[in-house]
């Protein structure tokens, strides 16, 4: 089973659509919010999972991502501590919230995905394919090239 953990509104319509793609291709999936990350034993186990995060203003989580983050943050866990998960991360961002909106791209608008997609393969975890870097100003149109690779790899990696 494929675990869906997102932190944010919109982030949760974009898990439902992760959900509802992976059980068109046969998979099993659920979406399940950050702020319930404990009962997910991350770690523990072997794990498949997709983060979905939004960066809000100041490229902080929001609030309902907090926890999640800042456990995967800590500097005290172990070097392996995702030894056993396959995952992925999609971040979901607006540049418009940034200064300088005429050069910003989904790269600079979101921080809080790329800082957490680099820690959790810092702590052992295992990408099943590239992040995935979203911008509200765009129309979130980098979301479907994103499903696109994301489904056959969770496929391979639910195997």
């Amino acid at each position: 089973m494929a675990l869906v953990l997102y932190g944010g509104e919109l982030a949760a319509e974009i898990a439902e659509r992760v959900v509802g793609a992976a059980k068109g291709a046969g998979l099993t999936a659920e979406a399940t919010n950050m702020s319930d990350f404990k009962k997910c034993k991350l770690g523990e186990e072997p794990q498949t999972v997709v983060f979905i995060v939004q960066s809000v203003e100041n490229d902080e989580p929001p609030e309902t991502a907090g926890s999640c983050i800042r456990f995967i943050k800590r500097k005290t866990n172990a070097a392996d501590m995702f030894g056993k998960m396959k995952f992925s991360v999609l971040g979901l961002g607006d540049s418009n919230l940034l200064l300088d909106r005429q050069t910003t791209t989904a790269q600079d608008c979101n921080k809080v995905g790329q800082a957490l997609d680099k820690r959790i393969a810092e702590l052992g975890g295992t990408r099943i394919c590239d992040i995935g870097l979203a911008d509200e100003r765009t129309g979130l149109t980098e979301v479907e090239p994103y499903l696109e690779t994301l489904i056959p790899a969770l496929k391979e990696a639910l195997a």
